[in-house]
């Protein structure tokens, strides 16, 4: 039986986009133990895996089974549109134990003998403990996996939300909601989830997240549980070319006519990104990325918007024309 979200009036009212490095940082864990996650995540995963060694994220991976629950309270929806690591990991280790321990307990019975196991035995025995102990290792694993390129991660999941944000004002919810995943399917206020699982919730006035990940490919994700709000995480747009080295990419044509750092700049916006997020990814000066994008910009290659307090630049299309050599 498929997932399905039944919103009400004042649901339709209360959906809302959010980004989490939380998430990401536990989605992350889990695909270092999954391998049909690997594929576009390959370069990054040859990147990290020396110190990746250093993390026992074995508590961690007893609590993702391969087809069940996972503890709401480790990955619950986000607390804002774009909170940073610290405030969302501060909400991990204020969970109320005696909620922590049922949510823990659930997701060790859907892997044979993992309660049974003595970590597993732990963990339920002490859930004050559990919960100091599950919190630091996966902070431990934010400043290892994913800070690193969270600018780069960032960049990606914020053009995702503006893309989703403008189809929104154009074709409204029920238009969006299946151009998100093609396992989702909206009629007459219910939204099916066509995903491994049985999760049926009546949203409540709650509204509903939506939640771009990276590292969740190619699982979408729902079925929280009250009393955390409704959310619906899916694959972000532009994955396939996250890790990609802009820099090999950029065509001798476009270098003789816009000089290296402008081409390579031009090249690397196959998705929106900020000042920060490009000068992280090409290993440049902030100060020279933010001039190759003014004039860029005013040559009427790229345009700029504001999202929240950043600046998303993304191409024109003369500006796809060039990168693509179609110009």
């Amino acid at each position: 039986m498929p997932f399905r979200l039944h919103f009400g009036e004042d649901d339709l009212l209360r959906c809302r986009f959010a980004v989490s490095p939380l998430w990401e940082t536990q989605e992350a864990v889990r695909t270092l133990n999954r391998p049909e996650r690997h594929g576009y995540h390959a370069r990054w995963l040859r990147r990290i895996r020396t110190a990746a060694v250093g993390l026992d994220l074995t508590p961690l991976w007893l609590l993702m089974p391969r087809r069940g629950h996972t503890p709401d309270w480790l990955g619950p929806p986000p607390i804002g549109p774009a909170a940073p690591f610290e405030e969302e990991i501060a909400a991990v280790r204020a969970a109320e134990p005696r909620a922590a321990r049922e949510d823990t307990a659930r997701a060790l019975a859907d892997t044979p003998g993992a309660a049974e196991s003595p970590l597993g035995r732990a963990l339920l025995r002490d859930p004050v403990r559990m919960i100091q102990q599950l919190a630091d290792l996966l902070e431990a694993a934010w400043h290892t996996l994913v800070e690193p390129d969270w600018p780069r991660l960032r960049a990606l999941l914020e053009a995702d939300v503006t893309f989703h944000s403008r189809r929104l004002a154009e074709v409204g919810l029920g238009g969006l909601l299946p151009e998100l995943d093609r396992r989702f399917a909206w009629e007459s206020g219910t939204l099916t989830v066509d995903w491994k699982g049985e999760h049926v919730r009546e949203l409540g006035g709650q509204g509903l997240v939506l939640m771009p990940s990276v590292f969740s490919w190619p699982d979408v994700v729902s079925g929280f549980d009250p009393p955390w709000q409704p959310t619906l995480v899916y694959p972000a747009r532009g994955i396939g070319g996250l890790w990609a080295e802009p820099n090999d990419r950029t065509p001798d044509a476009l270098v003789r006519l816009l000089g290296r750092g402008r081409a390579t700049v031009l090249t690397a916006l196959d998705e929106p990104a900020t000042t920060t997020a490009l000068a992280h990814r090409l290993t440049l000066a902030p100060s020279s990325v933010s001039a190759h994008l003014s004039a860029l910009r005013d040559a009427g290659l790229l345009v700029s918007r504001r999202y929240g307090h950043q600046v998303l630049y993304e191409r024109t299309p003369l500006g796809m024309a060039l990168a693509s050599g179609d110009g």
